[in-house]
Order: C-alpha cells, then sequence, then structure tokens
C-alpha cells in the first residue's frame, strides 16, 4: 500500500469530480458508507474505458457510488446492480434517479447469490465487478462467471483488505475476522491460478484484481 503522503499526493492531481458526485461522497463519509477510495475509483475507471464494455455486472451498489462513475465515464454502457441493504439501496435509487441514469443503471435489491436467475436475462457481461461482502467473493465468482462474454473481465475491489491478507492472521482481534481474510486469501489464491485466466493484482486504494481471459 502506498503511504500517505504518496496517496494525498496523488489524489490533489485527480481532477475534480461534479458538485453530485462531490455530495455522494460526502454524504458516504458523514453515514460511514463504504465506498471506492478515489485512486482506485479512478484506476477502474481507465480500465474499463479501455476495455470498453457494453455491459457490466456490478455486485454490491451500496448508494450508487460506483455505478454513476462508471456511468458517467461510459456513456454507451448500461450496468446491472445488486445490493442487499434496503436503506442503501433506496439512496441509491434516489441518487441515479437525481441523474437521469434509471435507464442505464438497472438496480436489483437482494442477495446475488438467490436472484441469479433475474441477473442472466441481462447477460452476457462484458464486466463484472465484485464488491460486496468479502467472504463470499468466491460464491459471487462461482456463480457469475459463467454470464461472462467471451472476452469478460472481472474487477474485483478490496482485494488487500488493508493489508491484512499480507498479515498474520492471529494478530486479528476476532474469529470473524480472521475467518474473512482466510476466505480472502484463498479467493486471491484462486484468482491467482485459475486456468485460463490471468490476474493482476493492484496495491491502490483497498487493492483491485483485475481478471481476464488468456
Amino acid at each position: 500500500m502506498l503511504p500517505n503522503d504518496v496517496i494525498m499526493y496523488v489524489e490533489n492531481l485527480i481532477p475534480e469530480s461534479p458538485q453530485f458526485v462531490k455530495e455522494i461522497e460526502q454524504y458516504a463519509q458523514e453515514h460511514e458508507v463504504p465506498i471506492m477510495e478515489k485512486i482506485g475509483i479512478e484506476v477502474l475507471l481507465l480500465l474499463l474505458s479501455m476495455q470498453k464494455p457494453t455491459k457490466i455486472f456490478e455486485i454490491g451498489t451500496a448508494i450508487g457510488y460506483s455505478a454513476i462513475r462508471m456511468a458517467l465515464q461510459l456513456p454507451q454502457t448500461q450496468i446491472i446492480s445488486v445490493e442487499m441493504d434496503e436503506e442503501r439501496f433506496e439512496v441509491a435509487q434516489q441518487n441515479i434517479k437525481h441523474l437521469g441514469l434509471e435507464n442505464r443503471i438497472i438496480t436489483y435489491l437482494g442477495d446475488a447469490l438467490t436472484i441469479a436467475d433475474e441477473i442472466e436475462k441481462h447477460g452476457p457481461f462484458d464486466a463484472m465487478f465484485i464488491d460486496a461482502t468479502k467472504a463470499k467473493y468466491k460464491k459471487f465468482y462461482d456463480l457469475y462467471e459463467p454470464m461472462l462474454s467471451k472476452t469478460g473481465m472481472i474487477y474485483t475491489d478490496n482485494v488487500l483488505f488493508k493489508g491484512t491478507v499480507a498479515r498474520d492472521r492471529s494478530e486479528l482481534s476476532t474469529r470473524r475476522q480472521r475467518t474473512l481474510v482466510r476466505k480472502l486469501d484463498e479467493y486471491n489464491k484462486m484468482l491467482s491460478t485459475l486456468e485460463g485466466y490471468e490476474t493482476t493484482f493492484i496495491p491502490v486504494g483497498d487493492g483491485i484484481a483485475v481478471t481476464r481471459r488468456k
């Protein structure tokens, strides 16, 4: 992970976001809603701009921040997104509607592991963005990887989880934390050895894994 002074330096070089995007960022900070860190979202948007996906499937809408950023960056792209927290889902709906993006960002309320039949109707997807419950990352992959197009790519956020995946798990304070980090570590190792795929781990933000077919 980058030192804080380097992070601040790079963040100061990032062009200013539109006003409503800044308001979403402020809301997230005030209400402790986890959204992608500034450098992380910029890297993701750059990669997506190069890939130019027609359809993106996002697991973890939260308040709509990343879906909105992707939609604004990629005006020809449709985004299908699922969120299981009802309160955050409602805020996301409001944010998406405020920007007039409801025809391009289609949101579902529910557990991504139980509504695959609904999601599949929108596929295949050129990109999948996983940014939800970290302990379920492998389950998300197993369920939705078959819905990728032949040139589809998978972007996974929080794969370094503030560096905990690289540390001794005995240092973690709770069993739940140790289990979460173990499952995340297993997911990362699975990505690194997937047959027919190659994965690059980018240590920006909270860590982004980029997986593509060979």
